[in-house]
Parts: structure tokens; C-alpha cells; sequence
């Protein structure tokens, strides 16, 4: 009988905070089957048609798979910067995962000033949002900021790192993958912000008697981030990997999105735009899946 009422309470529990978690997300839902769901499902029916612009408005006349065949074997471009764009967001969403883990691991610590160093990581967030994109990609002064930091401080390590590791039995291209990340540095810090609060919350979950515990059993710092630190904030490694991932392929600067822009804003070819667009969602869609299921594999979740 006891057992039966516990069992209700846990079950009661749950169904509470599956409630939250869908009130949660119900605004996104809304906004999603308000606003998004129609043009989705008209670019795809584009991305399958050759589409005309008219006085009434758009005919579309089907054309079966011609525009995707189009992409993928006719165009000499498209393959080349869907390579070229996954290569740069495996790296730098590893780099910037690394980056972000390490300096909330830094700010979580004691010291004085904490809370103006967290604005200061967080403020990348601020600058790279809303009105101050426009700002940060349009505004000369911001724009020599970024590329006086660059020659000045960048560019000059970059130059040195290359000369020592070029007298070592380093790979090249090793090397350049080396000098590929120090010269990106400034757009994993902007890229880091979200992330450094993501894994900051989680680590101020952390119970500081787990620590104690460790270290009254004789456990080095070392030890302790590998086999606390790390189990216990490894579900929020796979969310910031999905926010990374995401965050990447939406960037203005993206070949490919730059690419859809063109092919509709000033070809007019809506058709061959769409089916661009959905080649790109479809990988995005097969990598977070991939990579997520196997993050997934060794993430520890705890209550």
C-alpha cells in the first residue's frame, strides 16, 4: 500500500514537470504552426516545381526531382561550399564547445570581479543580436576594431605559432587546421556566449559535498573534473553541441545560405532556391541526428 502511494506521488511528480516542459514549449509550437509551418511546406512544394512570377503571383508547373538533380550533379559550386561549410562547422563548434566549457569552468571559480567578467563573456550575446548585428557587420568603427585585433594580437601569434610547430614533425595539415582555429578566435569568442551560461548554470548544480567527498577521499582537481565535473554536466555538452550546430548554419556569412539568398532575391529562381535550401536543412537535420544519438551514448543524466 505504501509502495502504491509512493509510486502515484513519483508518477504525479513526473506528469508535473512534463506539464512545465510543454508549457514550456508552447509558445515555440504556436509560433511554429502560425508562422512557420505554410512556408515551409510551400518551399518544399517549390523546390519540386519551375516557378514563374506573374501579375497573379507565382506559377508553379511540376518538375519532379530536375531541381535537386540540378544541385547535386549539374551545379559546380553547390557540392564544393556544403563541403567546405560542414568542415568549418565541425571545427569550430568543437573549438567553440572547448572554448565555452573552459571559460565557465574559469568564472564559476571565487575571485573578485566575477560578476563583471561574466557580463563581459556575455556580452558577445548582446552585440550579436537584433539591431547590433547590423552594427557589428555594417558599422566602419566596430569593423577596424575587429580587424586592428586581428592584425595586432591574431595574426601576429598565428604567424609565430606556424613558424615553431612548421620546425617540428607536425603533419601540415595539422598545422593548418592550428592556424585555421587561432585566426578564427575572435568568432568562437562571439559564437561563446550562450553556451559559457549554458554550461556555467550547470556547473552551480554541481553539490559542493560531492568535492568535499572527493577530496577527503584523496582526489586530485584532475581527477575530480573527469570523474564529477564532466559526468555531471555531460547532458548540457549535448545541448550546446545542438545550439553550436544550429547556430553556425543560420550565419549570414554561410556560403550556402549567401547562395539560397541569391538564387531567390536575384535570380528569381524560386524552385532551384527552395531545393537548395531543403538539400541544406535535410543535412543539417542527418547530422544533428547522427552526432546527437551518439553524444547521447555517454551522456550520465542523475536526479
Amino acid at each position: 500500500m505504501a509502495k502504491n502511494m509512493k509510486l502515484k506521488k513519483k508518477m504525479s511528480l513526473a506528469g508535473r514537470r512534463a506539464i512545465f516542459g510543454y508549457l514550456f514549449i508552447l509558445p515555440f509550437v504556436l509560433g511554429f504552426l502560425l508562422f512557420m509551418a505554410k512556408p515551409l511546406i510551400q518551399s518544399f512544394i517549390m523546390s519540386l516545381s519551375d516557378v514563374n512570377v506573374g501579375a497573379n503571383g507565382f506559377d508553379l508547373t511540376y518538375a519532379g526531382l530536375k531541381n535537386y538533380e540540378r544541385a547535386l550533379t549539374i551545379d559546380p559550386n553547390f557540392n564544393i561550399m556544403l563541403v567546405d561549410e560542414i568542415s568549418k562547422m565541425v571545427l569550430n563548434s568543437l573549438a567553440t564547445i572547448i572554448f565555452s566549457f573552459f571559460i565557465a569552468l574559469l568564472i564559476n571559480q571565487k575571485f573578485k570581479g566575477r560578476a563583471f567578467v561574466r557580463a563581459v563573456f556575455f556580452l558577445p550575446v548582446i552585440f550579436s543580436s537584433g539591431v547590433i548585428v547590423g552594427l557589428e557587420y555594417n558599422n566602419t568603427l566596430l569593423a577596424g576594431m575587429k580587424q586592428m585585433i586581428e592584425e595586432s594580437s591574431t595574426s601576429g601569434i598565428a604567424d609565430t605559432l606556424e613558424t615553431i610547430l612548421s620546425n617540428t614533425d607536425i603533419a601540415d595539415g595539422l598545422i593548418e587546421t592550428i592556424i585555421t582555429l587561432v585566426n578564427s578566435v575572435y568568432d568562437i569568442a562571439i559564437a561563446s556566449g550562450i553556451q559559457i551560461i549554458i554550461f556555467l548554470s550547470a556547473l552551480q548544480t554541481i553539490p559542493r559535498s560531492m568535492y568535499e567527498a572527493a577530496d577527503i577521499e584523496g582526489c586530485t582537481k584532475w581527477e575530480s573534473l573527469w570523474k564529477i565535473t564532466f559526468p555531471m554536466i555531460s547532458s548540457m555538452f549535448l545541448v550546446n553541441w545542438i545550439y553550436t550546430i544550429i547556430d553556425f548554419f543560420m550565419k549570414s556569412d554561410n556560403q550556402v545560405i549567401q547562395q539560397v539568398q541569391t538564387e531567390v532575391t536575384r535570380n528569381l529562381d524560386f524552385g532551384y532556391g527552395s531545393a537548395l535550401s531543403w538539400i541544406y536543412f535535410g543535412i543539417v537535420i542527418v547530422w544533428i541526428g547522427i552526432s546527437s544519438l551518439i553524444i547521447s551514448r555517454v551522456v550520465y543524466y542523475y536526479e
